[in-house]
């Protein structure tokens, strides 16, 4: 707290926050003091990297034809449910199965522990069977690096200095996370570091377009084996919402506000919360924390539909909705019309408002039934599985260490479309 409180003080805030808002401010006031907010980065200042010296960086030493090809992949520490780094994995899990020897380098700028990150990994995303290190020892011994985010693109350019392919997996254009300003700067910038850039989604490939640099598009897909219509569900009630409290981006204010209106509008409806957990709600809610995606496909096949939020790439969740028979009401960007076009999707203004009458206009329709198999059905016959995406990335590696293997030439070898 600012300054020395009274007791009297300190009583009077007891008696209007409660024990929690105290130990809250206390908390703030101590994570100011002490630098923690720092830590926030999750990247140290002496990482940071330039353009000018990324562009001189030595390329990949000449591949022996006939030889395997090795890469690794430069990333954040993942937690349970996170989307950017399931579909990451992806991308490695069909590399491996290309033949390409495969390494994850944890990048934790906070030090945490390596072991215990490697266990979340086996526990939450089982079928990643590579081997994982820690990327504060370097990165020897590859034929090609990945980066995954704009904070890793820096970090392979400060220590990857061995010859190699450098390559850069971009899932959303990160500049927009943050507001106009030095990190903005820093995060645009990596973009220009000449590592090969391969975009997920069209809105990615026009962002990186419109300021100068070309891409390999990568398409959004989608788990047809985890994301479908059930055969057997009871009648459809309530609205779901993935909450992601730390990513302003993924809209968690604007859809909590939603919710709250729509309450008011329909009481009778459940409102089930996913992902974070939500606590401070003034309406009740049905909070399940994260989820597995069978998991979550019931639930989806439960409710009538939901508000699911972004403003800058378009989140998967929308798409998993869609296959599971549940309607989402996506906020209106450039950047979702981008790579949305199910006719299912509800579009709206990016306003609490707005979003709550359209989910009060979702439960009020009749025949929640039949518009629930329709865009199962839609998104079925017309989505695509990660197959197309995955055989992109591993053919783009492979074109960078061994330059013989023409992308439009390509074919994923021993895999079968799971679209």
């Amino acid at each position: 707290m600012a300054g020395r409180v009274s007791v009297s003080e300190l009583a009077e805030r007891l008696r209007r926050e409660g024990a929690r808002g105290v130990m809250r401010r206390a908390a703030y006031e101590l994570y100011h003091r002490t630098g923690a907010a720092d830590l926030e980065s999750a990247i140290a200042e002496e990482d940071y990297s330039d353009p000018l010296d990324a562009l001189r960086l030595p390329g990949p030493l000449p591949h022996r034809a006939g030889a395997p090809v090795s890469a690794g992949w430069i990333s954040t520490a993942p937690a349970p449910g996170s989307g950017g780094h399931t579909t990451l994995f992806r991308m490695i899990a069909g590399a491996v199965e290309d033949g390409i020897e495969s390494t994850l380098f944890l990048h934790d700028r906070r030090g945490g522990d390596l072991r215990r990150h490697e266990r979340v990994i086996r526990e939450h995303w089982p079928w990643l069977r590579v081997r994982v290190r820690d990327a504060a020892a370097g990165f020897d011994g590859v034929d090609a690096m990945v980066a995954s985010s704009w904070e890793t693109a820096h970090v392979l350019a400060s220590r990857g200095t061995a010859p190699m392919a450098r390559l850069y997996f971009v899932q959303d254009f990160e500049p927009l996370f943050h507001p106009h300003g030095s990190i903005r700067a820093l995060a645009e910038d990596t973009y220009r570091f000449g590592f090969r850039t391969i975009a997920l989604g069209e809105m990615v490939q026009q962002e990186l377009a419109g300021i100068g640099v070309a891409s390999t598009l990568a398409p959004f897909g989608r788990d047809g084996d985890a994301y479908r219509l059930l055969d057997a569900t009871p009648r459809r009630s309530g609205i779901v919402f993935y909450a992601k409290r730390g990513n302003d981006r993924r809209g968690y204010l604007l859809g909590k506000l939603a919710l709250h209106a729509f309450h008011g509008m329909h009481p009778e409806q459940p409102i089930h919360v996913v992902g974070d957990p939500v606590v401070d709600w003034r309406i009740p809610v049905l909070s399940h924390g994260s989820l597995p995606p069978a998991e979550l496909n019931e639930l989806y096949n439960h409710v009538i539909g939901g508000p699911a939020l972004s403003f800058t790439n378009i989140t998967l969740v929308v798409e998993e909705m869609l296959a599971s028979g549940a309607i989402p009401v996506v906020n209106d960007t450039l950047h979702s019309r981008a790579v949305l076009r199910h006719p299912d999707a509800v579009w709206v203004p990016s306003s609490a408002g707005r979003i709550a009458m359209a989910l009060s206009d979702l439960v009020e329709a009749p025949d929640h039934a039949r518009r629930a198999e329709q865009a199962a059905r839609y998104t079925a016959r017309h989505g695509i599985g990660w197959d197309q995406a995955k055989g992109i990335v591993s053919s783009t590696i492979l074109e960078e260490v061994a330059g013989t293997v023409p992308r439009e030439e390509w074919a994923p070898v021993g895999r079968g479309a799971d679209d």
